[in-house]
């Protein structure tokens, strides 16, 4: 099926690009590419999003692993059903993303983020990403609006 492949790239293609990265570079290296427009950054995030939570990982880990479980049973009860294609390729992207986060929090202790962006907003230049972040952000925005659109 199409969308459980979703979630497989996005797993293993963000598994394999955090351990390339911490392979390549130490904790703060900084590589520039795109003419400095993305930053290749080493951070290992010992929370959640913008380190939220760093003091309480065992807490950080357990609630992504439930939150996790949760999302997967959604989309195990969606995937039988007819229709609804961005609401299972939204779930698609987010649980790819969920799976790739978790994994890190449980295996290794931390999420590894690895680029930013360099824009004007320099608080955004701060912000270090990785794949498995933008699978969440797309998917949950596709969700909602999948859910949105299901009310007109």
């Amino acid at each position: 099926m199409i969308y459980i492949g979703i979630v497989a790239m996005i797993f293993i293609g963000d598994c394999l690009i955090k351990n390339y990265m911490e392979e390549t570079l130490a904790e703060g290296e900084e590589k520039e590419k795109w003419n400095g427009f993305i930053r290749l950054r080493m951070h290992h995030n010992k929370g959640a999003f913008l380190n939220a939570g760093q003091k309480s990982r065992a807490a950080v880990a357990t609630l992504s692993l439930l939150l996790t479980i949760g999302v997967t049973a959604a989309f195990a009860l969606l995937l039988g059903k007819q229709g609804n294609k961005m609401l299972k390729t939204g779930f698609s992207l987010l649980l790819g993303g969920a799976f790739s986060n978790t994994y890190d929090r449980l295996k290794r202790k931390y999420v590894v983020d690895y680029f930013s962006f360099h824009v004007r907003w320099k608080w955004l230049s701060r912000v270090i990403f990785n794949l498995s972040d933008f699978g969440i952000i797309l998917g949950a925005l596709l969700v909602a609006l999948s859910a949105g659109a299901g009310k007109r």
